[in-house]
C-alpha cells in the first residue's frame, strides 16, 4: 500500500509533518519500537511507529532518523500521547533525510494503525499470489511447470505466512514448502488424513478444521480436475447438514449425483496450518485456486501411471489365460526396465491382490481398489518426485492386482524375503483408511511369496487371492494376510463357523474363566504361558515369577477343571486353538 492511502484514512488520525513529496512510497509492513537502534529488526519498507521513549534530548533525533533511513523504512509515525507535540528536532532530522513523518493523535492506538496496515498489505499480497497461482495453473495445464506444487506452497509461506502441505488419502506427505523447516510428523499426517476422510464421508463441506495437539489445521480437498470442483464454504463449529436422502454413507441420494465413495479413497488434501473459519472470501477463493492447481499436477502423475498400468494389465491377462511361460517372460522383460530403471538383472516378483467392498454392493470398486493399492504400496523410504513409479497395478471387476518387482538382492541371507510383508503393509494407513470406509466398506489384501520366473506368476496370483480370502474372513474394516499364513493353522481358523467356535472355546475355557473370576487365580494367563514355553516347567515358572511347585498346582487345577491332560499333545493342541479362537 502507499503512504498516501494511510494519510487519507481518517480513522487512523495521522497528521503529515514532513515528506509530502514522498507519499507514493510503498509500505510493506509495520513495526512499533522505542529502541534507540532498532535496525536489527528492520528489513525495509516498514512504517515505524514510536512513542519517543528513546529520546532523552534533542541530540538523539538525528542518529535515530539516520538508522531508519539506512534500513530503508518507508516512513516514521510518532505518537503524541507522551510528549504532546512531536519535537521540532525530530521534524528537522526527518526533513534533512527526506523521511516522511506523521504525528499520531493521542486518541489513536498504535494497534489500530498496525491492524489496518497488516490487513491492507496482506490483501495486496494475496492478490499478487493469486496472479502467480493463475500463471502457474496455465503453465501446468500446457506443460511442466518446473517445480510442481512445492513452488506454490513456498509462495503461500513467503507471501501469506501460511504453512501448507499436500497429503495423500493415507497420510503420505506428497509435497511441502522447502522453506518451512521440519515437515509434519507421520502420526500428524495420518491423523489429518483420517479427519479429512471422515468429514467427506459424513457429507460435511470443506474446508474442515482439525486441532492436533495445540495446532489448528484447515483441510481443503484436492480432487481430480476432471471431476466436480471441491465445495468451499466457511468452517462451522458444528457438523454440516445431513445427507440429502437416506442411503449408505457417502451416497448422495440424488439421482445422477456422484457418489463420494468413487474418489474418497484417492483424493489428495491440502493441510494449512491456520484456522480458516474467519477468512475473507478472497482468501478462501485463493486457496481454492491452489487446490485446483495441485489437482492438475495430480492428473499429470496419474497419466504417467498409464504405461505401468497397461504393463500390469497385459501380464495379468497372459497369466489368467494360461499363456506360455516364454510369452509371459517376454512381457516381464519389457516391464522390468520401466519399473526398475538401471536394474542389471531380472527381478523377483510379488503379487498383491486388493478388494474394496461396500455393504450395499452397488458401487463398482475396481478402480477405487487400483488407486488405493498404488498408494498403499509406495515405499515410505523411497525418494524422488513420485516413488510409486515402481508399482504396476491392474484391475479386473472389483479386484485390483499389483505386480511388485523386487531386485534379486531383496532376498536375505537366510532365504527369506524383504519385499512386501502383509503384517506391515497396512500398519501406517489403517487409521485414515478406516475413517474413509466409514462403517460401510471393507478393504482386504492378500500378498504372495516372491517368485523368480514367469512360471511362478500364476501360482503367486492364486496364492495372493487365497490370502485375501483369509483376510476377508477376519473381523475389521482393514485386513491383510500373507503367504506365510497359508501353511499354518491361521489359514483354518477364520473359516470355522461362529457357533462351532463358541462351543469349542466355551467347553475348554469357560471353567477356567469362571474359576479365575471367583478366586483371582490367573489360570488363563498360566495356561497361555505354559503353552508358549512348550510345556517347560522351569522356563514357564521363571516367566511368571512363580515357584515350580506353584506352577504345578495351577496346571493341576486346569487339568482338573477341564478333564484334560496337558502332558498329551492332543490336549495341548486343543487348548492352543481355543485360545487363538477366543
Amino acid at each position: 500500500m502507499r503512504l498516501r492511502a494511510l494519510l487519507d484514512t481518517d480513522a487512523l488520525g495521522l497528521g503529515l509533518l514532513g515528506g509530502e513529496d514522498e507519499l507514493d512510497r510503498t509500505v510493506r509492513g509495520v513495526m512499533t519500537t522505542d529502541l534507540r537502534d532498532p535496525s536489527r529488526y528492520l528489513s525495509g519498507g516498514e512504517l515505524v511507529l514510536t512513542g519517543l521513549a528513546w529520546r532523552r534530548d534533542a541530540a538523539d533525533s538525528e542518529p535515530f532518523v539516520r538508522i531508519l533511513v539506512q534500513a530503508g523504512v518507508a516512513a516514521l509515525a510518532a505518537g503524541e500521547a507522551e510528549l504532546g507535540d512531536v519535537p521540532e528536532d525530530l521534524v528537522a532530522a526527518c526533513a534533512r533525510h527526506r523521511l516522511p513523518l506523521f504525528a499520531v493523535h493521542e486518541s489513536v492506538a498504535f494497534a489500530t494503525i498496525t491492524e489496518h496496515v497488516v490487513r491492507q498489505v496482506s490483501g495486496e499480497r494475496a492478490g499478487d499470489l493469486a496472479a502467480v497461482v493463475d500463471r502457474h495453473r496455465r503453465m501446468m495445464t500446457s506443460g511442466p511447470a518446473g517445480g510442481g506444487p512445492d513452488v506454490v506452497l513456498d509462495l503461500l509461506g513467503s507471501d501469506l505466512d501460511l504453512r501448507a502441505w499436500v497429503l495423500s488419502p493415507t497420510g503420505r506427505l506428497i509435497a511441502g514448502p522447502k522453506t518451512a523447516g521440519p515437515g509434519l510428523p507421520a502420526e500428524v499426517c495420518a491423523k489429518l488424513a483420517a479427519e479429512q476422510l471422515a468429514a467427506v464421508r459424513t457429507g460435511r463441506r470443506g474446508p474442515h478444521r482439525v486441532i492436533v495437539g495445540q495446532t489448528t489445521f484447515s483441510l481443503f480437498p484436492i480432487r481430480s480436475s476432471g471431476g466436480r470442483p471441491p465445495q468451499t464454504a466457511r468452517i462451522s463449529p458444528s457438523p454440516q447438514p445431513p445427507r440429502t436422502a437416506p442411503g449408505p454413507a457417502g451416497a448422495t441420494g440424488v439421482p445422477g449425483a456422484r457418489d463420494v465413495r468413487e474418489s474418497v479413497l484417492s483424493d489428495w488434501l491440502l493441510a494449512v496450518e491456520a484456522d480458516a473459519g474467519d477468512w475473507a472470501d478472497e482468501r478462501l477463493d485463493l486457496l481454492q485456486g491452489v487446490t485446483q492447481l495441485i489437482a492438475v499436477e495430480r492428473d499429470r502423475r496419474d497419466a504417467a501411471r498409464t504405461v505401468r498400468r497397461r504393463l500390469a494389465q497385459e501380464v495379468l491377462e497372459l497369466v489368467q489365460t494360461g499363456a506360455a511361460p516364454a510369452e509371459i517372460a517376454a512381457r516381464l522383460r519389457v516391464a522390468a526396465p520401466v519399473l526398475l530403471p538401471g536394474l542389471g538383472t531380472a527381478p523377483h516378483w510379488q503379487v498383491v491382490v486388493a478388494r474394496v467392498e461396500w455393504d450395499d454392493g452397488g458401487l463398482e470398486a475396481g478402480l477405487v481398489a487400483q488407486s488405493l493399492l498404488e498408494e498403499i504400496l509406495v515405499d515410505p523410504g523411497a525418494t524422488g518426485p513420485e516413488p510409486s513409479d515402481r508399482i504396476a497395478v491392474a484391475h479386473t471387476g472389483d479386484e485390483a492386482i499389483a505386480l511388485v518387482p523386487l531386485p534379486a538382492m531383496s532376498a536375505d541371507h537366510d532365504g527369506g524375503e524383504t519385499g512386501v510383508l502383509a503384517d506391515a503393509l497396512l500398519a501406517a494407513v489403517r487409521e485414515p483408511l478406516s475413517a474413509g470406509l466409514d462403517g460401510d466398506g471393507r478393504l482386504t489384501l492378500g500378498v504372495s511369496a516372491a517368485v523368480h520366473s514367469a512360471e511362478g506368476l500364476r501360482g503367486a496370483l492364486e496364492e495372493a487371492r487365497h490370502a485375501r480370502r483369509v483376510a476377508a474372513a477376519r473381523p475389521g474394516r482393514v485386513c491383510a494376510a500373507g503367504h506365510q499364513e497359508l501353511a499354518s493353522h491361521v489359514l483354518l481358523l477364520p473359516f470355522v463357523p461362529d457357533d462351532v467356535r463358541r462351543a469349542f472355546t466355551a467347553r475348554l475355557l469357560d471353567p477356567l474363566r469362571e474359576y479365575d473370576r471367583r478366586h483371582r487365580a490367573e489360570l488363563i494367563p498360566t495356561l497361555e504361558a505354559f503353552l508358549d514355553c512348550d510345556g517347560s516347567w522351569t522356563r514357564c515358572a521363571s516367566r511368571l515369577h512363580l515357584h515350580v511347585n506353584t506352577l504345578r498346582y495351577r496346571v493341576g487345577r486346569i487339568e482338573q477343571l477341564t478333564s484334560r491332560d496337558l502332558s498329551r499333545l492332543e490336549d495341548k493342541l486343543d487348548f492352543f486353538l481355543a485360545l487363538r479362537m477366543s
